[in-house]
């Protein structure tokens, strides 16, 4: 497991979110598109990080 990965993806996450709110002040629909595919983004690093765990304890319990 990558820490700095997590981190990364924990800090795009929040970024994503910033954003899409911004644009429910601002009203501006490329701003939400934006926020939403980092918040994509960082999950797919999540998902990631998890399979990268897994194969992990699978080669350890071997």
């Amino acid at each position: 497991m990558s820490i700095e990965d997590r981190a990364k993806a924990v800090a795009k996450n929040i970024e994503g979110k910033a954003q899409e709110a911004l644009s429910n002040v601002t009203g501006d629909p490329q701003d939400k598109v934006e926020g939403q595919a980092k918040q994509d983004q960082a999950a797919a690093i999540h998902v990631q990080e998890d399979i990268k765990d897994t194969a992990k304890d699978v080669i350890d319990k071997a």
